[in-house]
């Protein structure tokens, strides 16, 4: 009996296995800021489970050899060339809103110039992205829009007021898809880590020591880390699994949601 319970339980799990490793087969997506951090482990994620990835970055190069990795293909793209993009016509089944960048000062020293270009790759770049793919994505009653928001979509911090700006107004984004993409077949959801370790969170040690006053030892336990419950960065890899299970059919209920993963921080 036990062991007829053993076999059973691994063949589920194989199963399961298998379903996963295909659970994309014959879709198509297309992530930004793919060439590295989130948007490179978010690649992976999808091409393991089958989907044909664009790896969109602003590095031709380093979207070419990753495209290469997995079988994909590469697209060197400036998303703060917002002309080019309302031209734009998209046939992916799957859209990660992924690029982002970080400017970290007071409001009354916070270049403008720095503000808009913030406001333009974050939010009005995500927002012609999917006003070029869901032509497609009606015509075939099936797309999957998933943006990757932060716990600054939810939360402020100071010194971020272009990031925690851009991150909320694809919050609303992202809740107007998924009313207007519903009748569709299309899905429209944001996740919300907390600090990942990325190459962009690390490169804002130094800023936040600078203006906390603080020595750069010491930002990830005092700033970085205070409100989360969990004690640790959330790896890319996590944030990758979110991702993958949104773009496949099993969450094809699951729209204009926000997607914590932040260990604890937003339940305060």
């Amino acid at each position: 009996m036990l062991n007829g319970a053993h076999t059973t339980v691994a063949n589920s799990l194989n199963w399961k296995a298998g379903y996963m490793e295909n659970s994309l087969n014959g879709r198509k997506a297309l992530v930004t800021g793919g060439a590295g951090g989130i948007g490179a482990a978010s690649v992976r994620a999808l091409a393991a489970r089958g989907a044909k990835v664009v790896v969109a970055d602003v590095d031709e190069a380093a979207a070419r050899t990753l495209a290469d990795e997995v079988g994909g293909t590469a697209w060197g793209v400036n998303l703060l060339d917002v002309e080019a993009l309302q031209t734009l016509t998209l046939d992916c089944d799957i859209l990660v809103n992924n690029a982002g960048i970080q400017r970290i000062s007071p409001i009354e020293d916070f270049d403008p110039a720095d503000f808009r270009r913030i406001i333009t790759l974050m939010l009005e770049a995500p927002f012609l992205l999917i006003r070029a793919a869901l032509p497609h994505m009606y015509a075939n009653n099936f797309g999957r829009i998933i943006n990757l928001s932060s716990v600054h979509g939810l939360r402020a911090s100071p010194f971020k007021s272009a990031y925690v700006s851009a991150k909320h107004g694809l919050e609303g984004l992202s809740k107007v898809t998924a009313l207007e993409g519903g009748a569709h077949g299309v899905t429209s959801n944001c996740i919300n880590p907390g600090y990942v370790r990325t190459p962009l969170v690390e490169s804002q040690i130094a800023d936040q020591a600078k203006v906390h006053g603080i020595p750069e030892s010491e930002v990830l336990a005092k700033i970085m880390l205070t409100e989360a419950a969990v004690k640790r960065l959330v790896e890319p890899e996590e944030v990758a699994s979110l991702v993958a299970w949104l773009a496949s059919d099993d969450a094809g209920m699951v729209t204009g949601a926000s997607y914590t993963m932040d260990g604890g921080w937003s339940a305060r």
